[in-house]
């Protein structure tokens, strides 16, 4: 028996009220997620979310408030994918026109990294007017029309590479043995070796499986050469890279 699909939106709250409650009403979403800064005292937009609450629950759409910080491009993807996790077996709308432009972007791009079960469908609301900017008033009013965003795919490194990046961000800074040894005790890699061969073949798996993928295909990781050992670091890239992709 099959079970339908709840329609979710998400929408970043900036100084907008009609640009989220208009598509969640016409496109009939059953819950609404609401991205909020996590800094209370600094957000001037309460006034707003708490109008655009008011207005959803009067037509018994239920809310949920999600908090990152509205200027950090990373954790504008983050809060995203948790919330595409969490709706997993839904069909999500992602509402790109009512904050603000790095969350515009930090949005589509969560968008386009996550959508491995192809539903999420990310949508501009194009505003009817735009009154001029007054602090205590929205910068738009009323919604012209809803164009649907194609979410072209943008790869993401798979889970053992992710779960590495985990392993050496933990440690900031390791061997190639530790993290042979730490690979094999997560199961990241697998060795099939004759006897007395194992810490060859260990080094191969690591080498082909996590090392060179992280390095040359993603430019993740670091690797130096000290005396006999080679140290791993994550990069600038890969310091980035952990802010939305490791839970």
């Amino acid at each position: 028996m099959s079970i339908s699909k709840l329609r979710i939106h998400v929408a970043p709250v900036g100084y907008e009220i009609d640009r989220v409650v208009i598509p969640a009403i016409k496109e009939k979403a059953d819950r609404v997620w609401l991205l909020l800064h996590e800094n209370k005292s600094e957000d001037k937009a309460i006034p707003f979310s708490n109008k655009i609450v008011k207005k959803l629950r009067e037509k018994n759409i239920e809310v949920k408030i999600a908090h990152h910080d509205r200027r950090d491009f990373f954790k504008i993807i983050k809060v995203v994918k948790d919330i595409v996790q969490e709706e997993s077996g839904n069909e999500i709308y992602i509402n790109l026109a009512s904050g603000s432009k790095i969350q515009a972007i930090g949005t589509m791009m969560a968008s386009m990294m996550f959508n491995d079960n192809d539903n999420i469908h990310p949508f501009y609301a194009e505003a009817e007017t735009y009154p001029g900017f007054d602090s205590k008033k929205p910068l738009s009013t009323g919604v012209k029309t809803i164009s649907n965003v194609p979410p072209y795919n943008v790869h993401i490194p798979n889970q053992i590479l992710i779960d590495a990046l985990s392993i050496i961000s933990q440690k900031h800074r390791l061997t190639k043995k530790e993290l042979a040894k730490l690979a094999l005790e997560n199961n990241l890699i697998k060795v099939n070796a004759l006897q007395g061969n194992e810490t060859q073949a260990t080094f191969a798996s690591l080498d082909k499986n996590i090392i060179q993928p992280l390095y040359k295909n993603w430019k993740l990781i670091d690797i130096q050469k000290i005396g006999r050992n080679h140290w791993i670091t994550l990069n600038d890239d890969g310091q980035n890279a952990i802010k939305f992709l490791v839970s």
